[in-house]
């Protein structure tokens, strides 16, 4: 749990303003409660603020406007901001799952002002999620599916996973998550991590009733590692945010391996 407390900690010198007032109108976007921030010198850009509610109520819902004066007011910056926003938005949903499982993490003791936020998200964090093998393969694959198509991202949704692949996955079975709930080739384990997947991104206030599902069919250790994969996988809210999320190819699927260092590994 240090990495989560070592997000939390994020808060650069320069973006005070902005880290705390997205950190306020995220959590509460989804009636959860704010991340700790430090106390602003002054008002963050209202821009910011329409852009951050948006993100966390339903990222495909961002504007190229939005986006455009995102990218206009930060500049170079803007995925600092954006890897900030998406903490502000998902941690929260993160301890609220875990609260739902019987676990939690602390808060940090004093702020990080030096490390580049999206390092430590999209380097750090990612990586070390990715590399946990407490689950099978293909649930792996399928929960992540499921929040590529929530999130809207075009380029999670053209990826396949071949080591999922190996493991039985295939287009007849992924074509199921759209409708999980009634679904007779998933299994029961399958659609509770799914329903659980659901809740963390769409009523993450509301999670309790999926967490227990969870932990009918999978262990502690386990519905830990599908409440993180659940946040790594949202990254891609990042991209699609920010018009980044363009599939690699025209047509079909492209195969990749997530590597031991959690990592993905493309073939070209």
């Amino acid at each position: 749990m240090d990495l989560l407390t070592g997000l939390v900690a994020l808060s650069p010198d320069g973006l005070t303003s902005e880290n705390a007032l997205m950190r306020t109108v995220c959590a509460r976007a989804v009636s959860l409660e704010p991340l700790p921030f430090e106390p602003a010198a002054s008002a963050a850009d209202p821009v910011l603020a329409e852009v951050a509610e948006q993100f966390s109520v339903d990222v495909a819902g961002v504007t190229a406007e939005q986006r455009a004066a995102l990218v206009s007011a930060y500049g170079a910056e803007v995925l600092g901001v954006a890897a900030l926003m998406y903490v502000a938005d998902f941690v929260p949903r993160v301890r609220a799952g875990l609260a739902a499982l019987g676990m939690t993490f602390p808060d940090p003791v004093g702020w990080d002002r030096t490390t580049h936020p999206a390092d430590a998200l999209l380097n750090r964090f990612t990586s070390t999620v990715g590399a946990m093998r407490g689950l099978d393969p293909l649930t792996t694959e399928i929960i992540r599916l499921r929040g590529a198509t929530q999130h809207n991202c075009r380029l999670c949704s053209s990826l396949r996973e071949s080591t999922a692949l190996q493991a039985g996955g295939s287009e007849a079975l992924y074509d199921e998550i759209g409708a999980y709930q009634v679904s007779d080739r998933l299994t029961d384990a399958h659609r509770a991590a799914l329903r659980y997947v659901d809740a963390l991104i769409w009523t993450p206030s509301s999670v309790d009733e999926a967490a227990a599902v969870v932990l009918e069919h999978f262990s502690a250790e386990q519905a830990v590692e599908i409440t993180l994969d659940v946040m790594r996988n949202g990254t891609n809210k990042i991209a699609v945010a920010l018009g980044g999320d363009a599939p690699r190819v025209t047509e079909g699927v492209e195969l990749y391996l997530l590597g031991a260092d959690g990592q993905p590994v493309f073939s070209s």
